[in-house]
């Protein structure tokens, strides 16, 4: 009953079904079979469902509170093995957009535990990277979410969905995204990557086709050339570019929105110590988002 466990302090912690299968990589009909198998188990409901909405209940709320004392003193059995007379090494790849965001939190808290393991950490864009997991030369990956179901042996575990913005001067007017890709040079977001093809496959429904002079896969360069007042960009807006220089300005997509799901790739079944490292990568970015809603109200 663990995972099941686990499952209902996913939907207490992110507010839906959905929204914890997308952050613990399940679907909302599988988040909904854990928590029927844990009710049945229980002998009582643990939420007062309403439409599409679902609330934990007075008996919920008491079994939340016992879960996350199980699930934590069930996650503490042979730490003492784990952090002190673990040796081996662990492979990872990261796109570069992850290796100077959530993935330095996620290495101390990983150190903080196994301080023998030795990580090996590779850059790449993501095919690349989904490439060596599959031929056993990474252990993991972090990469965003390929456009195609993935092997059977690989588990896939969303993190974060980051939004598609237009990146403009600041010295260029206008608020309509199709407008200025039309009218002013177009830096590329490399289509050799899978956020490269989002753009790519937005501009052909659009039926845009801008004058582009620029292709490149590093945001951070693609918002340096931006903020130099070289052309405008469509680009996710993640951590790694925020926040923004003075040279640049946001513009929505509006209705044409589109979003990349960053997520870890992963071996199925995976080590013990596979598994711990990718809890780190799930709390260091649960713990960016608090921070970012701090910011917020601020």
């Amino acid at each position: 009953m663990i995972t099941e466990l686990r499952t209902l302090i996913a939907v207490a912690r992110h507010g839906t079904f959905a929204a914890a299968g997308d952050r613990v990589g399940l679907t909302q009909a599988a988040v909904s079979g854990h928590i029927r198998r844990l009710e049945e188990a229980l002998g009582f409901a643990l939420f007062d469902r309403t439409g599409r909405s679902a609330t934990l209940n007075a008996a919920g709320l008491r079994t939340l509170e016992r879960a996350e004392d199980l699930v934590g003193r069930f996650d503490v059995i042979g730490n003492v093995t784990r952090s002190e007379d673990w040796t081996g090494s662990l492979a990872i790849g990261a796109i570069a957009s992850a290796q100077s965001t959530i993935l330095p939190q996620a290495l101390a808290a990983f150190r903080a535990s196994f301080p023998l393991c030795r990580v090996h950490l590779s850059p790449g864009v993501s095919l690349d990277l989904m490439e060596r997991v599959d031929a056993h030369q990474l252990d993991l990956a972090l990469i965003i979410r390929p456009p195609f179901d993935l092997p059977a042996d690989l588990l896939w575990r969303s993190l974060d969905r980051e939004d598609y913005v237009l990146l403009a001067p600041s010295a260029v007017q206008g608020d309509d995204w199709r407008a200025l890709v039309a009218e002013q040079p177009f830096i590329r977001y490399d289509r050799l990557s899978y956020g490269g093809r989002q753009v790519e496959r937005l501009l052909r429904r659009t039926s845009l086709k801008p004058s582009e002079w620029l292709e490149v896969d590093d945001l951070q360069a693609i918002v340096a050339v931006v903020a130099r007042g070289l052309g405008v960009a469509i680009a996710p807006l993640t951590r790694t570019v925020t926040p923004l220089p003075p040279g640049v300005r946001v513009v929505s997509l509006g209705s044409d929105l589109i979003q990349r799901e960053v997520g870890v790739l992963v071996r199925t079944p995976g080590s013990e110590i596979l598994h711990a490292f990718v809890e780190c990568l799930v709390d260091a970015v649960a713990a960016e988002v608090d921070q970012g809603l701090d910011q917020t109200r601020r």
